[in-house]
């Protein structure tokens, strides 16, 4: 009886601690398996939803644009972030600022003040990122000895909503020459060596390779560097379409990071950054010896007391009344 009686227990018992061995050793398998499921399929989720757009950025054939051409170069030899950058070239910054204001094109590498310009007008576009810091020169002819020298002559710069055109005032400025002592007139930036060379212009401001070539063709001479009248000033960035930043965000942030670190990969390698030069205007060896030496593309933030400096001489020249607050134009996406 005694017998009968223990085996069914000890059945029941050695039953029960079989059955929760198993469900112990069940449940670590049943739960790491799901995990590695979820994480495999997080990791194709992300691969599926990296967003694979074509990025539409306009530019004019200047050094001042070197970042952007680097990125779109870059990027190309990238397969893990699918960036895709394709370069618009206009001939005129009215193109340009025309293109994307309409949102022909994604981004630009435009004058600051030409966006500025465009946000107060109630355009919904924004600035991002500086392209480069400084790369201006004024240069003047070979007689012109000093800023009161271009009394009654004529000056050349691409636009009046420009630092080119603060810049001039700059140096009127410095040694007393009044605005209105000479000529302004708007060339485009290829003309204006010829310009100078023929006497119809005694000077100009204009983003690089121009100045340097009248340097290096002995046409003219650099009356001020950009950094002694300016120092820090702002010049080209990168714009972008307000429709590009809410629609594809993710992108825009890859942009400005990729023309960042493209600027940094210029600031330390400048056999490329002359190579690249050469790839996207016709200039000589010479001209481009000169001219890199007077542009950095590092640290490029821009940063709220740079704009806020520039706002006042936007105001102090009469570019604009009521320049937008850094709050309502710079985006920082990166």
């Amino acid at each position: 009886m005694i017998k009968k009686f223990y085996t069914p227990i000890a059945i029941a018992l050695l039953a029960a601690l079989t059955a929760c061995g198993d469900g112990s050793t069940g449940s670590k398998e049943q739960n790491a398996a799901p995990a590695e499921a979820q994480k495999v399929e997080n990791t194709v989720s992300k691969a599926e939803t990296r967003e694979h757009r074509t990025i539409k950025l306009a530019y004019l054939p200047i050094t001042h644009s070197l970042a952007g051409f680097e990125a779109a170069e870059t990027e190309r030899l990238k397969k893990e972030t699918g960036l895709d950058i394709e370069l618009v070239k206009f001939g005129s910054w009215t193109e340009l600022m025309d293109a994307l204001n309409t949102g022909r094109v994604d981004a630009a590498v435009a004058l600051v003040e030409l966006v500025m310009k465009a946000r107060e007008q109630g355009i919904d576009v924004y600035l991002t990122s500086l392209a480069h810091r400084d790369g201006n020169v004024i240069v003047v002819g070979n007689d012109i000895q000093s800023v009161a020298d271009l009394k009654g002559r004529t000056f050349a710069i691409p636009h009046r909503q420009s630092s080119h055109y603060i810049l001039l005032n700059e140096a009127l400025a410095k040694e007393g020459v009044d605005i209105n002592d000479i000529t302004i007139t708007e060339l485009a930036p290829p003309e204006m060596p010829s310009a100078l060379a023929s006497g119809q212009i005694a000077g100009y401001c204009v983003a690089e390779p121009f100045g340097a070539k009248a340097v290096s063709l002995n046409i003219g001479k650099v009356l001020f560097n950009s950094k002694d009248l300016w120092p820090d000033s702002i010049c080209c960035g990168l714009a972008l379409s307000g429709k590009f930043l809410s629609e594809h965000p993710e992108l825009a942030s890859q942009l400005v990071r990729a023309v960042r670190e493209a600027g940094l990969n210029l600031e330390h390698d400048h056999e490329h950054e002359k190579e690249l030069a050469a790839k996207y205007f016709k200039v000589s060896k010479d001209t481009l010896d000169v001219s890199l030496q007077w542009i950095s593309f590092d640290n490029l933030e821009i940063k709220k007391e740079n704009y806020d400096i520039l706002s006042e001489k936007v105001k102090k020249y009469g570019l604009s009344e009521n320049p937008v607050p850094y709050e309502d134009i710079v985006k920082n996406v990166e």
